[in-house]
């Protein structure tokens, strides 16, 4: 997800009113959609997981339409992309395969109280009949987060209520071994400035096998994102990664799941 403007973790006042404008179901002023990409599982050659990109209604970029995410609207935003994410996939026929989960991008910035927050969601897999232990939540490392005890809690709960738990665009930035340390997720997604290239960079294949090794130790499983080329994929295959995505497989869609 690229980067929406941060903001200090969601403060009492602010929170109350973030609550009470989820549950009135206060509308959005601008219009959006999801496409999907799917998370290949390299020993099936089938989707391990879709995951949900914001677009624009006409395919615009998802940076057009996170440029619209405000203080104002940034709770309205993340429950109203969960929802739409959850009821967009099983429209398309994600409930009929049933091993295959779906990963949805979340700001732990407009998460206040992590089970209250999660209520609307629960609601949408409820009317869809989607079992929520399918749905996977990830964070990405570039996003500032003011509290890290709060993203903690978030994970926490959520790996109580048997959702997969992820960290985004491991690598990308400066705190994910500090983030790492303090709670550890089911997955980590590599950047894909680690596997960009990486059969042709020693530099990157080293740091990469690094990760691997903390990840194997702490019982972590690995995607490897922007995988775009053959050689890439081999390179990380014989790594021992099982699960990638990237336009070498298939670019996100709008309206279908590939």
């Amino acid at each position: 997800m690229p980067d929406i403007p941060s903001t200090a973790p969601p403060t009492p006042s602010r929170g109350f009113a973030a609550c009470r404008a989820c549950r009135d179901g206060a509308p959005l002023n601008f219009d959006f959609t999801m496409a999907f990409q799917p998370i290949i599982d390299l020993q099936t050659s089938r989707p391990f997981a879709y995951e949900a990109l914001v677009r624009g209604p006409n395919g615009e970029s998802a940076a057009s339409i996170l440029g619209k995410v405000n203080d104002d609207n940034r709770y309205q935003f993340d429950q109203a992309c969960r929802v739409k994410a959850i009821e967009l996939s099983c429209e398309l026929g994600l409930i009929q395969q049933t091993d295959v989960l779906l990963s949805i991008n979340f700001l732990p910035n407009a998460v206040y109280q992590p089970a209250a927050c999660i209520r609307a969601t629960l609601e949408a897999a409820d009317r869809c009949g989607l079992d929520p232990t399918r749905l996977m939540f990830e964070v990405t490392e570039g996003e500032q987060v003011g509290d890290p005890a709060h993203l903690v809690d978030i994970f926490t709960e959520y790996r109580r209520r048997g959702f997969t738990t992820a960290i985004d665009d491991f690598g990308a930035g400066y705190s994910g071994l500090n983030l790492l340390a303090r709670f550890q997720p089911h997955v980590i997604k590599l950047d894909m400035e680690l596997t960009r290239h990486i059969d042709a960079d020693p530099i990157r294949q080293a740091i990469v096998s690094g990760i691997l090794l903390v990840a194997n130790k702490l019982n972590i499983l690995i995607i490897a994102e922007g995988i775009e080329t053959a050689e890439e994929k081999n390179t990380l295959s014989d790594f021992g990664v099982r699960y990638m995505q990237g336009y070498h497989f298939a670019r996100p869609t709008i309206g279908q799941l590939v």
